[in-house]
């Protein structure tokens, strides 16, 4: 079954990275290679779930995240991210 997009959350560069969990590393890694890694701890979003800024890492390991398309994140808006 397709999830529905509830929210496109706009991907953005920031300059000092926000802290993630040791759980939240640990899960991507596995995923991830290190460049894209690197790149992805730099990265946050405006999450419309928590209403605050999140790092980018928390929204890819969250239960809501869908697909990252273009500079966006695709949410279901159904669970909140794991910090």
């Amino acid at each position: 079954m397709a999830e529905v997009t509830k929210f496109e959350v706009k991907i953005y560069e920031v300059e000092k990275p926000k802290k993630v969990s040791k759980e939240v590393q640990a899960q991507i890694k596995g995923v991830a290679g290190g460049k894209m890694l690197k790149r992805m701890k730099r990265e946050a979003v405006a999450c419309p779930l928590v209403k605050d800024e999140v790092a980018f890492l928390a929204c890819f390991a969250c239960g809501s995240f869908i697909r990252r398309f273009k500079g966006t994140v695709h949410c279901a808006g159904i669970k909140p991210p794991v910090l």
